[in-house]
């Protein structure tokens, strides 16, 4: 019974001291308050969240909607703050271990305050809409990104000082390690500062159809610090780096005011003067009369007979239509091939085509340097047939 009993007392002691000295029993609880608090985030997110949805929708401006919605997950996570910080509380922490969890709750704090900063910037960033006005959209989204990194570096820094680390120091050394980093990242740092070029300068912005040296056509999608995202119309993603964008010049097909139509039209050597200028006065006259085309002083506009070709007399179509859409553009153009081809067959003249004519000139009667074959002797032929 001895031996039982000094168990028994070994065991008491241990559940009394459990760990840092403090007893399994509260740790049990405390562990117990955080499940309680972590189950009450379900119920939090369905009665709380769902409240405020309820209120939200009520209202006629959509800006309340997308704020609860980006902070949906950061009002979430409070429940587990809570759950830790009334944990810590039940259990009687001290010295360093009590700086530590105090120090962690904290850092959660700090950390939940500015995910809700960080999140709440994209739905209020209609404040800096108003600037497209004056700067690109880009430049704004630039601005953007920018005010997200800077809550990012403030949050961190706040969390670092918690914990007694010096920010100073920190970024006295990176300014350093920055000078080091700067001479083998000079790439990096000229394709950013092309990037900002290319946004001052508004050469496109996202949206924009865009080709570069025949090597690069298609939708720009974003404009990113380094590089920028161009959509080929294949759907292919080509990722380009902003110093060769900026270098190199290209062509920004969606700052056209008109779609240019440059043809040449070849008809036959046979076609008569009388035919020519009828085919090139009714072609204009189209060209003035429908709506589709831009007009002088607007935009020029040549219908001339340019020159004789080797197989053709060329008349020459240099127009432009109103719109820049390549489907519509494409449209005006059919129905011009259509009416030009009938205004040429009404003036009785066709299409030339790539010909090529040899003109056999007669030579003398005696036919010189030209090698005519003997002809067999047929009457010997025939005595060596009759032979017996």
């Amino acid at each position: 019974m001895e031996s039982l009993r000094r168990f028994w007392l070994v065991v008491v002691d241990v559940w009394q001291k459990g760990v840092f000295g403090i007893d399994i029993g509260r740790i049990l609880i405390a562990a117990g308050i955080f499940l309680l608090f972590l189950l009450a985030r379900r119920l939090f997110a369905r009665i709380v969240i769902n409240r405020l949805k309820a209120l939200t929708n009520k209202t006629q401006t959509n800006l309340d909607d997308e704020v609860l919605v980006v902070l949906e997950k950061p009002l979430s996570f409070i429940p587990i703050v809570l759950g830790v910080f009334f944990a810590v509380e039940y259990l009687p922490l001290s010295g360093n271990l009590e700086l530590i969890v105090e120090r962690i709750i904290r850092s959660l704090i700090v950390f939940v305050l500015f995910w809700g900063l960080v999140s709440l910037v994209q739905p209020m960033s209609f404040l800096f809409r108003q600037l497209e006005k004056i700067f690109s959209v880009s430049m704004v989204e630039w601005l953007i990104k920018a005010i997200k990194i800077l809550l990012i570096f403030i949050g961190g820094a706040t969390i670092l000082e918690t914990w007694g680390i010096k920010i100073a120091p920190i970024l006295a050394g990176l300014g350093l390690f920055g000078v080091a980093v700067a001479l083998g990242a000079q790439d990096l740092f000229r394709n950013l500062i092309s990037g900002i070029l290319i946004i001052a300068e508004k050469r496109f912005n996202p949206g924009d159809w865009i080709r570069l040296n025949d090597s690069v056509e298609g939708t720009v999608e974003s404009i990113g610090f380094r590089s920028t995202l161009v959509r080929r119309f294949d759907k292919a993603p080509v990722f380009v780096p902003n110093a060769t964008l900026s270098d190199n010049s290209l062509i920004n097909f969606s700052c056209m005011t008109h779609r240019r139509i440059y043809w040449f039209i070849a008809v036959e050597y046979r076609t008569t003067v009388a035919q020519l200028r009828q085919i090139r006065d009714n072609i204009e006259k189209y060209i003035l009369g429908t709506e589709d085309f831009s007009k002088p002083p607007e935009t020029p506009l040549f219908v001339n007979i340019d020159k004789f070709n080797d197989s053709s007399i060329d008349i020459m179509v240099y127009c432009f239509t109103k719109t820049t859409v390549w489907g519509e553009w494409l449209q005006i153009k059919e129905k011009l091939a259509c009416r030009i081809k009938e205004i040429v067959e009404e003036a009785g003249a066709g299409f030339a085509f790539p010909s090529r004519s040899i003109y056999i000139e007669a030579g003398s009667t005696d036919q010189d340097g030209v090698f005519v074959p003997p002809q067999p002797d047929t009457r010997h032929i025939e005595t060596l047939g009759t032979k017996k």
